[in-house]
């Protein structure tokens, strides 16, 4: 019998790409893990509308566990999630994460904590095969939010390509971001039901990041 799992997604490409190794070797999604801030709109880290995650969601046909929580209590609503994720028949949690042994160490802590499994299907694969294998299986995602001391904002709202990978590595940035160089948002691909339309509403510039605010 093929083992449920809910999947710790940002909506960008590394998470994507996980949940869909994951479903290609026959396991089963119960849910979509999204952190949100608290009193805000936005997700974590990669900036993404409520709505929005909620189209990906109905493209996916995967329910949203969506987290709202700050920042001191990220951990415990976390764990508590998984939790509820348990007892839908969760047997573990899948993290897009690559190589950082701190964000492992996080992850495997997380799910201590809730007695299931910790899967990372990604795990110290070569970041730029990975990201290519991203493009090359089909999916379409925008680069939605870039570290400016890193790459400049032009980059905002452009679609990952090979092309873009390479003018990444050219401004010797991480072609995968794994660095914090730029995040994505992942409208199509293989698993989406149907694309997911959104509008571009501005750039919003805060400190040293650039973030492409879209909508609905």
């Amino acid at each position: 019998m093929s083992k449920k799992f809910i999947m710790s997604f940002s909506g960008g490409k590394d998470s994507t790409l996980a949940l869909y190794r994951m479903m290609n070797k026959g396991y089963i999604p119960i849910g979509l893990l999204v952190t949100v801030k608290k009193g805000e709109t936005g997700s974590w880290t990669h900036s993404i509308q409520k709505e929005l995650l909620n189209k990906v969601s109905e493209s996916l046909e995967i329910p949203l566990f969506l987290v709202e929580c700050e920042m001191n209590e990220y951990e415990h609503k976390f764990t508590e999630t998984l939790l509820k994720a348990k007892e839908l028949g969760a047997q573990s949690c899948v993290f897009g994460d690559i190589d950082i042994a701190d964000h492992r160490k996080w992850c495997e802590d997380r799910c201590k904590e809730a007695e299931i499994e910790a899967i990372l299907p990604l795990w110290q694969e070569d970041r730029e095969k990975l990201v290519n294998e991203f493009i090359d299986n089909g999916f379409s995602t925008v680069i939605k939010k870039v570290n400016l001391t890193q790459l400049p904002s032009d980059f905002l709202g452009k679609v990952l390509t090979r092309e873009i990978v390479g003018e990444i590595k050219d401004l010797k940035c991480d072609p995968c971001g794994e660095n914090g160089e730029y995040h994505t948002f992942v409208v199509d691909g293989p698993i989406f039901k149907e694309k997911v339309d959104f509008k571009v509403n501005k750039i919003v510039i805060d400190g040293d990041y650039g973030n492409l605010d879209i909508s609905i």
